[in-house]
Parts: C-alpha cells; sequence; structure tokens
C-alpha cells in the first residue's frame, strides 16, 4: 500500500492498493535485496531453497540447475512436487496458489516443513514476478502437470501434459525480466559456491550444475556433511588432528551440528548457519 500526498488532502483516495504480485515489480529491493548481479543470483537460490527444503523433510536426494545460453535457468529436483489440488480457500490449484500468491507456501505448517530456508513463503512468487517467463512442470500421481506465466500473470491454467512413469519433483525455468534486471549474466562460478555450500550442509544429496555456453559442470556430494566442509575450507593448510571433531545433538527439537578442526594458521575462521542460511 503506498500513500499519495496532495494538496488537496489526504483521505481514502490518497490510498493506493497494489494487486498481486505488484508490489514486488514495484519494489524488488524489498524483496532480493538488489536489481543488480546480487539480486540476479538471489532468483537462483529461492528456486534451489524450495528443492533443499523437501531433501531437509527427506524426500529429495537430487538437485540440478542448468544455466542457460539465452541467461535463464532450469532448476529440477526429485522431491514430492508441488500440491496440484484445489486450495480450500483460493479455490485455484494450490502450484498456482504458491507461484501467485505472497505468503504462500508449507513453511507456515509446522508438520509440513519443520526446518526450512529462504525468504518464508514469498520466494518462488517473488521469481515469478520479476521473471518475463516462468513455468513450472510437476512430476505427482503418476502425471506431468504444466503450467506458465508471464510477469506473475498466470498464461496457462494448469494442464495434464502426459505420465511421469513413476517420477515425481518439479522442473523451473525461468527468465529474470529485462526491465527489471540491471545485470542478466549469472556467474557460474558464484552458483557453485552456493551449490557446493548447500551440498556440505545437506550431507548426502547430490547437486549439480551445468552452463550451456561453456559446457562446464560441477556435482556436488558429499557424505561427511559439514565435516568434509572444514576440511575443505582448510585445504591449504595443515591440519592438527587427523579429522575435524563433530559434535551432533538434538535439543528441543532442534537439531545442532558442529565441526571443528585446528590447524597450523594464526587466524580463526568461523561460519554459523541457520536452516542453511
Amino acid at each position: 500500500v503506498e500513500e499519495k500526498m496532495s494538496e488537496q488532502g489526504y483521505d481514502a483516495g490518497s490510498i493506493t492498493v497494489l494487486e498481486g504480485l505488484e508490489a514486488v515489480r514495484l519494489r524488488p529491493g524489498m524483496y532480493i535485496g538488489t536489481t543488480g548481479a546480487d539480486g540476479l543470483h538471489h532468483l537462483v537460490y529461492e528456486v534451489v531453497d524450495n528443492s533443499i527444503d523437501e531433501a531437509l523433510a527427506g524426500f529429495c536426494t537430487n538437485v540440478d540447475v542448468i544455466i542457460h545460453s539465452d541467461h535463464s535457468i532450469t532448476v529440477k529436483d526429485n522431491g514430492r512436487g508441488c500440491p496440484v489440488d484445489t486450495h480450500p480457500t483460493e479455490n485455484k490449484p494450490a502450484v498456482e496458489v504458491i507461484h501467485t500468491i505472497l505468503h504462500a507456501g508449507g513453511k507456515f505448517d509446522s508438520d509440513t516443513y519443520k526446518v526450512s530456508g529462504g525468504l518464508h513463503g514469498v520466494g518462488v512468487s517473488v521469481v515469478n514476478a520479476l521473471s518475463s517467463y516462468l513455468s513450472v512442470k510437476v512430476l505427482r500421481d503418476g502425471k506431468i502437470y504444466f503450467m506458465d506465466f508471464e510477469r506473475g500473470i498466470t498464461k496457462t491454467p494448469l494442464e495434464i501434459k502426459g505420465e511421469s512413469a513413476g517420477k515425481t519433483g518439479n522442473v523451473t525455468y525461468f527468465k529474470p525480466d529485462s526491465e527489471i534486471f540491471t545485470e542478466l549474466e549469472f556467474s557460474f562460478d558464484v552458483l557453485s559456491s552456493r551449490l557446493r555450500e548447500l551440498a556440505f550442509l545437506n550431507k548426502g544429496i547430490h547437486i549439480s550444475i551445468f552452463e550451456e555456453s561453456s559446457e562446464r559442470k560441477h556435482n556436488f556430494h558429499y557424505e561427511g556433511g559439514i565435516a568434509a566442509f572444514v576440511q575443505y575450507l582448510s585445504k591449504n593448510k595443515r591440519p592438527l588432528h587427523n579429522k575435524p571433531i563433530l559434535l551432533e545433538r538434538m535439543v528441543d527439537d532442534v537439531s545442532l551440528e558442529i565441526a571443528l578442526e585446528y590447524n597450523d594458521s594464526y587466524t580463526e575462521t568461523l561460519f554459523t548457519f541457520v536452516n542453511n542460511i
């Protein structure tokens, strides 16, 4: 809601109500921080975070990111797939609600996601609002469901495109809007760094990234979790003991993990994460 001040007065007509995702397009910095390179890459993180939430819930083992030559992105996972049944209050498919309404998602239901990261229910709808085009394929219940959007507005209502052959998950494709972003080129190295980090923080998950233009590719998979992360961070230093110290404990339904290693350097490096962030 924005206020309009004028010499004629300040009354109800001075109040502008922004419908749907208009607010995101008008003030993108409020949601992703910047319309420069950092904000551009943040779009990818938000989509990937939804896949990671599925991994944390125990339903996803693979996440694949593709940087296309036209500066668009595909994120694919093998989670449960977005719900496609009709939302009880919005009277539209849940997958459409997730992509078009702010603060709609499973993160507000403590039974759906006990642990989650991202923009707390606004992530993928913000990505949708700031993309000139976004499509989502949902593999679920033996079928492939499809719908797409232009600048946050539904273009194709949910439809069935075929059989999923027992596979489940989401395939999200989006192209950032040149009307919003001052920078449209994704950095393979910047995205790789964050995806590597997520692979360390979620032991056992497989995360890949592929850049079409250069054909560069990384596959990240670490069974050692944050202990392997510590070893990676100190790879150019000499450790003072054979392997990192790892402490794991559950306190009041909160899972805590600490990994540490002493080495022969003089500076301390400390990284902290809450729900992968």
